[in-house]
């Protein structure tokens, strides 16, 4: 399967996703919130990094079980508009 390039808006996305993970995790160790949500220590560093910039739906939900957050907060934070000065480029 081809995977299309991610658009700069997706790869913007992902990025305030990593953001909000990272916070919300806090002190906490990435292999215990990974271990508590199921995924791999790696899948989680990779998606708090920006890296996976377009994680599956389940895994998000788990990982957001994991910290205590709703979904409705994820995607109140990872759908904010891109900066202004962004947009006049």
């Amino acid at each position: 399967m081809v995977r299309l390039p991610l658009t700069e808006e997706e790869v913007e996305r992902g990025q305030r996703l990593g953001a909000l993970l990272r916070r919300a995790r806090g002190e906490r160790s990435m292999l215990l919130t990974a271990l508590e949500a199921g995924v791999s220590p790696e899948t989680l560093r990779k998606i708090e990094s920006g890296r996976v910039a377009t994680p599956a739906f389940p895994t998000i939900a788990a990982i957001a079980a994991a910290l205590g957050l709703s979904l409705d907060e994820i995607w109140s934070e990872i759908s904010k508009t891109p900066h202004i000065s962004r947009l006049a480029s």
